[in-house]
């Protein structure tokens, strides 16, 4: 099963309360193997009120909350009875399955939260030989010493002054060679 994220409906100005609530129900109810992330998307708006300036945080998507999770009934029914949740956004009637957001959607809401998720399926092994693209490292080659898939990150023993000095990097930033 994979997860994805869904848009749930929630009470206008409920939506902070909401996700508190399910980030218990998750906790107490042993769910964190099936609802992973939950999100009120905002922005940060400077007002200037009697010549002061503030900060604040304005919601994205006022009564929605965002939800990651691998959709099973058991997931369905714990979001679905949280308290000031209304219903899944893209269910087309009683039984049916939500629609998740397209990952080209979840990208857009990420970035724009500072939360960027970018996954890079690789293919690298053990004690290759790889160059280093990015970063103070770049055009350096080194052999993989560690990798770490659910972090996307690895560790390059590179040779840097005669000897070999482990570099630990994010997948994008290595190259096959």
């Amino acid at each position: 099963m994979e997860k994805n994220w869904y848009v749930v409906h929630t009470y206008s100005g409920y939506e902070n309360k909401v996700k508190a609530n399910l980030e218990k129900r998750v906790e107490s109810m042993g769910m964190q193997d099936k609802i992973f992330r939950v999100m009120v998307p905002e922005d940060e708006e400077t007002d200037i009120k009697n010549g002061k300036k503030k900060v604040v945080k304005k919601k994205v998507f006022p009564g929605y909350v965002l939800v990651e999770l691998v959709m099973t009934d058991d997931s369905w029914y714990v979001v679905r009875n949280t308290p000031g949740v209304t219903g899944f956004v893209g269910s087309t009637g009683s039984g049916s399955k939500p629609t998740p957001l397209l990952p080209d959607e979840v990208q857009v809401v990420l970035k724009r939260m500072g939360m960027e998720e970018r996954r890079v399926e690789i293919d690298f092994e053990l004690k290759e030989t790889v160059k280093v693209t990015d970063g103070p490292f770049a055009n350096f080659t080194g052999s993989i010493e560690e990798l770490d898939q659910d972090k996307q990150k690895v560790k390059v023993l590179v040779n840097m002054f005669g000897r070999e000095t482990p570099v630990e990097l994010e997948f994008s930033q290595i190259n096959k060679l």
